[in-house]
């Protein structure tokens, strides 16, 4: 016994010696070419941690037991980010882009968008403004000034400052952002930055070691560390019934301000981004949850040659499977995921799925909840094929599935299309024939979103409004309105209306 003791010491010296004199590694990356650009984005494999204490586990790899040289790693690569917002407070006057002034007198407009509209401005205006201000923390993921980090960090700004770890301070601009997720991607005008290399958050075991790195309370450059607590994690915190929740739960201390920072395994590769916490009280109270590296990655991929986000979707409606739903619907198993209904033009029910099936594994991956299918299938595209294992009646039965977007199509939304989207800061949905025939128009758009763009700064629509003409010209489809709008320049007006309201509502706006 003591000669088994002896001789494991004698290996964990030599373990550390070694360790003290070379870095154990091998970094692979990969470029993403986008619009007219590559980006190099670095994965990591292997042990890049040197001078440290080391022990072996039960596969006889060498680990290592302290964090020092893995927090020296990555806490260069994490940065603080500084966003503004002016919001006008008082006496908020918005008036007719130039364009259409010379078209229209005063009455004429009055009748269509309210006095406040006048061609005159109001006497004595007092137009006062306040300055919001958000702090959060962002992952530096290739040398040229990629960031990623969370939407919600950014969303609405004005402004972007980000205070590197040497305290440079850069003007930062939005690549884009995907609101399902929670993230975002920003770029700084510079090179040779330090990175933190992707990890496969596949990999990542609950019980193993990790480092979470932020700015909280405006703490900068802070560490904090924890193990995994749990995988697949799904809190209900994105408040969209097409979010991607399947977080890394960690009980490393995350606190308000570490949102978008990295959550690294002792490998020193990212693992997640930190997003949120579980609290009664809004500070740290054992839980934390970040967004898969794997997950990231795709979002990223997709913002870079893209524009936005191309996921695919199998077009149900789905529940958790537990005991009391397996006793409620007469099923055999404790775990995987309901069908409760099947969506028109979906792709999982053009395959054969039907309602009451359980899904039990994609491409051969188990499932055991809504938040694992989620999170598989939200790294997809349209077009990307799946192969999902139901069970039936107490069989198990294979699905070749081809999915689609949102609006049913197998293929990637076009760049130029994007281009004009977010140009306008809206995001838009084709509403069904039901609705259509209910308001009695022939088609239209809701917007779904507004973000930061032309159509908040010079109008005053809001989220719900369906849009029916442009220019009086009729539209239906996304792409209807891209292609009435591009290469436009000048004033635009568009008309349409709203649920629960009566009369037709008209907007303009300059581009």
């Amino acid at each position: 016994m003591e000669g088994k003791i002896m001789k494991k010491f004698g290996t964990l010296i030599l373990a550390a010696v070694l360790g003290s004199a070379l870095t154990i590694g091998a970094f692979t990356s990969f470029g993403v070419t986008g619009r007219g650009r590559d980006v190099k984005i670095e994965q990591i494999s292997g042990i890049p941690v040197v001078r440290t204490a080391y022990t072996i586990n039960e596969n006889g790899e060498v680990v290592p037991l302290e964090f020092t040289d893995i927090a020296k790693e990555v806490m260069p690569a994490v940065v603080h980010i500084q966003s503004k917002q002016v919001r006008d407070v008082t006496n908020r006057y918005q008036s007719i882009p130039d364009p259409f002034r010379e078209f229209f007198d005063d009455d004429l407009f009055e009748y269509f968008f309210g006095p406040r509209y006048r061609n005159q401005q109001p006497e004595n205006p007092q137009d006062e403004s306040e300055v919001i201000t958000g702090s959060g923390s962002g992952v530096i993921i290739s040398e040229d000034g990629f960031i990623v980090t969370n939407n919600h960090v950014i969303e609405g700004a004005d402004g972007l400052e980000v205070i590197l770890d040497d305290n440079r301070v850069f003007e930062a601009k939005v690549i884009g952002t995907d609101r399902y997720t929670d993230l975002a991607l920003l770029q700084i005008e510079e090179t040779g930055l330090p990175v933190i290399p992707f990890a496969n958050s596949d990999d990542v075991e609950v019980g193993e070691w990790v480092l979470a790195v932020g700015n909280p309370y405006q703490l900068n450059s802070t560490v904090t560390a924890g193990i995994v607590s749990a995988k697949g994690r799904s809190i209900g915190i994105l408040q969209d019934r097409s979010a991607i929740e399947s977080f890394i739960q960690t009980d490393a201390a995350i606190n308000p301000g570490n949102s978008g920072g990295a959550l690294v395994n002792m490998q020193g590769g990212l693992i997640g981004i930190n997003t949120a916490i579980a609290s009664p009280t809004g500070a740290y109270a054992g839980y934390g949850f970040a967004v898969p590296s794997n997950i990231v990655l795709k979002v990223i991929e997709d913002l870079i040659e893209y524009g936005t986000v191309q996921r695919g979707y199998l077009g149900i409606t789905i529940r958790s499977v537990d005991g009391k739903l397996a006793e409620e619907m007469k099923l055999d198993v404790t775990r995987g995921v309901y069908v409760d209904s099947i969506a028109d033009n979906s792709s999982a029910g053009e395959a054969g799925v039907k309602a009451g099936d359980v899904i039990l594994e994609v491409d051969g991956q188990e499932v055991k909840n809504n938040a694992e299918l989620l999170g598989i299938i939200g790294r997809k595209r349209p077009g990307d094929k799946v192969t999902l294992k139901v069970g039936r009646n107490g069989k198990e039965l294979d699905f070749n599935v081809t999915l689609r977007s949102q609006e049913g199509a197998t293929s990637v939304t076009q760049t130029g299309q994007v281009e004009i989207l977010n140009r306008l800061g809206v995001e838009l949905q084709e509403i069904d024939r039901t609705t259509a025939r209910e308001l009695d128009i022939d088609g239209g758009l809701r917007i779904t979103r507004l973000s930061s763009g032309v159509l908040r700064r010079q109008t005053d629509v809001r989220v719900g409004f369906i849009i029916t003409r442009v220019d009086n010209q009729s539209v239906s489809s996304v792409d209807e309105f891209v292609s009435l709008l591009e290469d436009r320049s000048g004033g635009v007006m568009i008309e349409g209306v709203y649920e629960g309201t009566t009369g037709t509502y008209y907007y303009a706006f300059g581009l």
